[in-house]
């Protein structure tokens, strides 16, 4: 399915302010791909998580897989 760039750009003209932000970074991830086998060779960091990062890390409330996402909001995308 082609969608046109006036179709995307008036989306956009649309959108909220406080959906702005959200929308540049989701575009702007689509844009970017890791290069995995430069990640790959990186020394993995020693800076220990968060309490809110092992918090977050440690529960299932609100946790969606990507599949789950992806079929309830129709994306085209493959998330993790």
């Amino acid at each position: 399915m082609a969608i046109s760039n006036d179709d995307i750009f008036k989306l956009i003209n649309i959108l909220p302010e406080e959906a702005k932000q959200i929308a540049y970074d989701f575009l702007k991830s689509l844009t970017t791909r890791p290069d995995w086998d430069e990640i790959e060779k990186m020394e993995p960091d020693d800076i220990p998580l968060s309490d809110e990062e092992l918090r977050q890390l440690n529960s299932d409330a609100g946790f969606v897989t990507g599949e789950e996402a992806k079929r309830e909001f129709g994306l085209q995308v493959d998330l993790p």
